[in-house]
Protein backbone atom coordinates (compact mmCIF):
# COMPACT_ATOMS: atom_id res chain seq x y z
CA UNK A 1 0.00 0.00 0.00
CA UNK A 2 1.28 3.23 -1.19
CA UNK A 3 0.44 6.80 0.82
CA UNK A 4 -0.35 9.81 -1.52
CA UNK A 5 2.82 12.34 -0.53
CA UNK A 6 0.45 15.37 -0.04
CA UNK A 7 2.82 17.86 -2.17
CA UNK A 8 2.21 21.21 -1.10
CA UNK A 9 0.49 22.71 -3.91
CA UNK A 10 2.40 25.89 -4.21
CA UNK A 11 5.46 25.48 -6.06
CA UNK A 12 6.64 28.79 -5.95
CA UNK A 13 6.09 31.55 -3.40
CA UNK A 14 7.34 34.97 -3.38
CA UNK A 15 6.07 37.64 -0.69
CA UNK A 16 2.09 37.62 -1.31
CA UNK A 17 2.45 35.86 -4.58
CA UNK A 18 2.12 32.01 -5.38
CA UNK A 19 2.19 30.03 -8.34
CA UNK A 20 0.67 27.09 -8.14
CA UNK A 21 1.55 23.41 -9.31
CA UNK A 22 -1.81 22.75 -10.88
CA UNK A 23 -1.44 26.25 -12.99
CA UNK A 24 2.26 25.03 -14.20
CA UNK A 25 1.07 22.03 -15.60
CA UNK A 26 -1.22 23.86 -17.69
CA UNK A 27 1.57 26.32 -18.63
CA UNK A 28 3.46 23.23 -19.12
CA UNK A 29 0.79 22.10 -21.59
CA UNK A 30 -0.15 25.53 -23.47
CA UNK A 31 4.08 25.67 -24.60
CA UNK A 32 3.65 21.96 -25.17
CA UNK A 33 1.19 22.69 -28.01
CA UNK A 34 3.44 25.73 -29.41
CA UNK A 35 6.42 22.96 -29.29
CA UNK A 36 4.57 20.23 -31.07
CA UNK A 37 2.67 22.94 -33.39
CA UNK A 38 5.60 24.10 -34.86
CA UNK A 39 7.58 21.10 -34.84
CA UNK A 40 4.63 19.92 -37.36
CA UNK A 41 4.67 22.67 -39.91
CA UNK A 42 7.82 22.34 -40.05
CA UNK A 43 8.41 18.57 -40.60
CA UNK A 44 5.10 17.80 -42.26
CA UNK A 45 4.65 19.17 -45.62
CA UNK A 46 1.20 18.42 -45.84
CA UNK A 47 0.22 20.86 -42.98
CA UNK A 48 -0.75 23.97 -44.01
CA UNK A 49 -1.21 26.13 -41.38
CA UNK A 50 1.30 28.88 -40.37
CA UNK A 51 3.08 29.65 -37.30
CA UNK A 52 1.24 32.77 -37.03
CA UNK A 53 -2.16 30.61 -37.37
CA UNK A 54 -0.69 28.71 -34.33
CA UNK A 55 -0.37 31.25 -32.05
CA UNK A 56 -3.76 32.49 -32.80
CA UNK A 57 -4.91 29.19 -31.95
CA UNK A 58 -2.83 29.49 -28.98
CA UNK A 59 -4.45 32.40 -27.85
CA UNK A 60 -7.74 31.59 -28.75
CA UNK A 61 -7.82 27.93 -27.35
CA UNK A 62 -6.11 28.90 -24.07
CA UNK A 63 -8.96 30.99 -23.53
CA UNK A 64 -11.57 28.28 -24.45
CA UNK A 65 -9.50 25.72 -21.74
CA UNK A 66 -9.86 27.63 -19.07
CA UNK A 67 -13.41 29.79 -19.52
CA UNK A 68 -14.65 25.96 -21.27
CA UNK A 69 -12.89 24.15 -18.24
CA UNK A 70 -14.02 26.06 -15.52
CA UNK A 71 -17.87 26.58 -16.78
CA UNK A 72 -18.06 22.47 -17.28
CA UNK A 73 -16.91 21.70 -13.79
CA UNK A 74 -19.43 24.23 -12.49
CA UNK A 75 -22.08 23.12 -13.86
CA UNK A 76 -21.47 19.18 -14.74
CA UNK A 77 -19.74 18.52 -11.23
CA UNK A 78 -20.27 20.70 -8.27
CA UNK A 79 -23.29 23.04 -9.71
CA UNK A 80 -24.79 23.30 -5.74
CA UNK A 81 -21.47 23.50 -4.05
CA UNK A 82 -20.64 26.82 -6.46
CA UNK A 83 -24.37 27.91 -6.04
CA UNK A 84 -23.40 28.32 -2.47
CA UNK A 85 -20.09 29.67 -2.88
CA UNK A 86 -20.00 31.67 -5.97
CA UNK A 87 -16.93 33.31 -5.75
CA UNK A 88 -14.78 30.08 -5.49
CA UNK A 89 -16.00 29.54 -8.89
CA UNK A 90 -12.77 32.15 -10.14
CA UNK A 91 -10.13 29.79 -7.61
CA UNK A 92 -8.93 27.83 -10.55
CA UNK A 93 -5.84 27.42 -9.12
CA UNK A 94 -7.25 25.15 -6.63
CA UNK A 95 -8.15 22.96 -9.36
CA UNK A 96 -11.35 21.88 -10.80
CA UNK A 97 -11.59 21.51 -14.75
CA UNK A 98 -14.03 20.09 -16.81
CA UNK A 99 -12.50 18.26 -19.82
CA UNK A 100 -15.34 18.09 -21.67
CA UNK A 101 -16.37 21.52 -21.02
CA UNK A 102 -12.83 23.09 -21.96
CA UNK A 103 -13.21 21.01 -25.04
CA UNK A 104 -16.46 22.91 -25.96
CA UNK A 105 -14.50 26.21 -25.04
CA UNK A 106 -11.76 24.58 -27.80
CA UNK A 107 -14.44 23.62 -30.27
CA UNK A 108 -16.00 27.27 -30.29
CA UNK A 109 -12.33 28.97 -30.15
CA UNK A 110 -11.62 27.44 -33.06
CA UNK A 111 -14.13 28.72 -35.14
CA UNK A 112 -12.62 31.79 -34.40
CA UNK A 113 -9.70 30.78 -35.28
CA UNK A 114 -10.64 29.29 -39.05
CA UNK A 115 -13.22 32.22 -39.27
CA UNK A 116 -10.08 34.87 -39.28
CA UNK A 117 -8.13 32.94 -41.23
CA UNK A 118 -10.44 31.31 -44.15
CA UNK A 119 -10.26 27.73 -43.08
CA UNK A 120 -12.32 24.89 -42.18
CA UNK A 121 -13.29 24.39 -38.99
CA UNK A 122 -12.55 20.89 -39.06
CA UNK A 123 -9.01 21.52 -40.61
CA UNK A 124 -8.41 23.62 -37.60
CA UNK A 125 -9.20 21.24 -35.52
CA UNK A 126 -7.34 18.34 -37.29
CA UNK A 127 -4.50 20.50 -36.86
CA UNK A 128 -4.76 20.79 -33.14
CA UNK A 129 -5.94 17.39 -32.27
CA UNK A 130 -2.87 15.51 -31.80
CA UNK A 131 -0.96 18.54 -29.97
CA UNK A 132 -3.72 18.41 -27.00
CA UNK A 133 -3.06 15.17 -25.64
CA UNK A 134 -0.05 15.48 -23.66
CA UNK A 135 -1.33 18.91 -22.28
CA UNK A 136 -4.37 16.80 -20.86
CA UNK A 137 -1.36 14.48 -19.45
CA UNK A 138 -0.12 17.40 -17.63
CA UNK A 139 -3.04 18.14 -16.34
CA UNK A 140 -3.28 14.66 -14.87
CA UNK A 141 0.05 15.46 -12.79
CA UNK A 142 -1.61 18.78 -11.44
CA UNK A 143 -4.98 16.69 -10.32
CA UNK A 144 -2.39 13.87 -8.61
CA UNK A 145 -0.41 16.93 -6.63
CA UNK A 146 -3.58 18.62 -5.44
CA UNK A 147 -5.09 14.53 -4.57
CA UNK A 148 -8.14 15.61 -6.44
CA UNK A 149 -10.37 13.16 -8.54
CA UNK A 150 -9.16 10.10 -6.70
CA UNK A 151 -9.90 6.31 -7.29
CA UNK A 152 -12.23 3.65 -6.12
CA UNK A 153 -11.19 1.33 -2.99
CA UNK A 154 -8.70 -1.37 -4.14
CA UNK A 155 -6.77 -4.07 -2.96
CA UNK A 156 -4.15 -4.46 -5.70
CA UNK A 157 -1.00 -3.61 -4.40
CA UNK A 158 -0.18 0.02 -5.57
CA UNK A 159 -3.28 0.95 -3.98
CA UNK A 160 -2.95 4.39 -2.54
CA UNK A 161 -4.27 5.82 0.46
CA UNK A 162 -4.84 10.10 -0.03
CA UNK A 163 -5.20 11.51 3.80
CA UNK A 164 -7.36 14.42 2.83
CA UNK A 165 -9.65 11.60 1.95
CA UNK A 166 -9.70 8.72 3.96
CA UNK A 167 -7.69 5.90 5.02
CA UNK A 168 -8.67 3.13 2.37
CA UNK A 169 -6.52 2.50 -0.09
CA UNK A 170 -7.55 3.44 -3.54
CA UNK A 171 -6.79 3.54 -7.37
CA UNK A 172 -4.37 6.61 -7.92
CA UNK A 173 -6.72 7.05 -11.14
CA UNK A 174 -5.27 10.25 -11.74
CA UNK A 175 -1.80 8.80 -13.10
CA UNK A 176 -4.03 6.21 -15.23
CA UNK A 177 -5.71 9.00 -16.64
CA UNK A 178 -2.11 10.19 -17.01
CA UNK A 179 -0.81 7.29 -19.01
CA UNK A 180 -3.75 6.66 -21.46
CA UNK A 181 -4.95 9.84 -22.11
CA UNK A 182 -1.38 11.66 -22.37
CA UNK A 183 0.89 9.13 -23.50
CA UNK A 184 -0.67 6.18 -24.99
CA UNK A 185 -3.26 8.98 -26.63
CA UNK A 186 -0.75 11.26 -27.96
CA UNK A 187 1.40 8.79 -29.30
CA UNK A 188 -1.77 6.87 -31.65
CA UNK A 189 -2.82 10.42 -32.31
CA UNK A 190 0.76 11.63 -33.59
CA UNK A 191 1.11 8.79 -35.94
CA UNK A 192 -2.11 8.70 -37.13
CA UNK A 193 -1.99 12.24 -38.16
CA UNK A 194 1.60 12.15 -39.28
CA UNK A 195 0.10 11.15 -42.96
CA UNK A 196 -2.39 13.12 -45.08
CA UNK A 197 -5.73 12.32 -44.13
CA UNK A 198 -9.57 13.72 -45.36
CA UNK A 199 -10.42 16.55 -43.78
CA UNK A 200 -11.87 15.38 -40.22
CA UNK A 201 -10.39 12.46 -39.87
CA UNK A 202 -7.95 13.65 -36.99
CA UNK A 203 -10.69 15.56 -35.12
CA UNK A 204 -13.01 12.34 -35.70
CA UNK A 205 -10.38 9.98 -33.98
CA UNK A 206 -9.78 12.48 -31.36
CA UNK A 207 -13.11 12.19 -30.33
CA UNK A 208 -13.77 8.58 -30.50
CA UNK A 209 -10.05 8.01 -28.85
CA UNK A 210 -10.53 10.02 -25.98
CA UNK A 211 -14.09 9.11 -25.38
CA UNK A 212 -13.03 5.47 -24.95
CA UNK A 213 -10.05 5.88 -22.89
CA UNK A 214 -12.16 8.55 -20.50
CA UNK A 215 -14.87 5.78 -20.15
CA UNK A 216 -12.49 3.33 -19.66
CA UNK A 217 -10.42 5.13 -16.93
CA UNK A 218 -14.08 6.20 -15.07
CA UNK A 219 -14.11 2.38 -13.82
CA UNK A 220 -11.06 2.88 -11.76
CA UNK A 221 -12.24 6.59 -10.40
CA UNK A 222 -14.31 7.48 -7.44
CA UNK A 223 -17.72 8.19 -9.00
CA UNK A 224 -19.67 11.51 -8.59
CA UNK A 225 -22.93 12.29 -7.53
CA UNK A 226 -24.00 13.48 -11.63
CA UNK A 227 -25.03 16.76 -13.26
CA UNK A 228 -26.80 18.96 -10.65
CA UNK A 229 -26.83 16.47 -8.10
CA UNK A 230 -28.84 13.79 -9.72
CA UNK A 231 -27.82 10.13 -9.91
CA UNK A 232 -26.02 8.52 -12.91
CA UNK A 233 -27.71 4.89 -13.29
CA UNK A 234 -24.64 3.43 -12.61
CA UNK A 235 -22.11 5.42 -14.67
CA UNK A 236 -20.25 8.27 -13.88
CA UNK A 237 -20.49 12.10 -15.26
CA UNK A 238 -17.39 11.50 -17.80
CA UNK A 239 -19.14 8.39 -19.05
CA UNK A 240 -22.08 10.08 -19.83
CA UNK A 241 -20.24 13.11 -21.55
CA UNK A 242 -17.86 10.89 -23.06
CA UNK A 243 -20.62 9.00 -24.78
CA UNK A 244 -21.98 11.97 -27.51
CA UNK A 245 -18.81 12.64 -28.24
CA UNK A 246 -17.76 9.04 -29.90
CA UNK A 247 -20.98 9.21 -31.17
CA UNK A 248 -20.22 12.33 -32.84
CA UNK A 249 -16.46 11.68 -33.57
CA UNK A 250 -18.06 8.61 -35.50
CA UNK A 251 -20.48 10.72 -37.49
CA UNK A 252 -17.44 12.78 -38.46
CA UNK A 253 -14.82 10.15 -39.29
CA UNK A 254 -17.49 8.57 -41.50
CA UNK A 255 -18.69 11.90 -43.05
CA UNK A 256 -14.90 12.39 -43.81
CA UNK A 257 -14.38 9.08 -45.43
CA UNK A 258 -17.42 9.81 -47.94
CA UNK A 259 -16.06 12.71 -49.13
CA UNK A 260 -14.17 13.04 -52.26
CA UNK A 261 -10.60 11.91 -51.60
CA UNK A 262 -9.48 15.52 -50.61
CA UNK A 263 -6.74 15.15 -47.87
CA UNK A 264 -5.68 18.42 -46.10
CA UNK A 265 -2.79 18.45 -48.58
CA UNK A 266 -5.06 19.46 -51.51
CA UNK A 267 -6.42 23.01 -49.41
CA UNK A 268 -4.28 25.99 -50.65
CA UNK A 269 -1.11 26.67 -49.95
CA UNK A 270 0.21 29.20 -47.20
CA UNK A 271 3.65 30.54 -47.02
CA UNK A 272 5.36 29.02 -43.59
CA UNK A 273 7.14 31.94 -42.15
Amino acid sequence: MLVHPQIDPVAISVGPLSVHWYGLMYLIGFVLFILLGRYRIKHHPHITFTYEMLDDALFYGMLGVILGGRLGHVLFYQFSYYLEHPLHIFAIWEGGMSFHGGLLGVLIAMLLVARKHHLKWLSVTDFIAPLVPLGLGAGRIGNFINAELWGRPTDVPWGMVFPYVDELPRHPSQLYQFALEGMVFFLFLWIYSSKPRPTGAVSGMFLIGYGILRSFAEFFREPEDGFMGILTLGMTMGQWLSIPMILVGMGILIWSKRQINTPQSNVRKRKKY
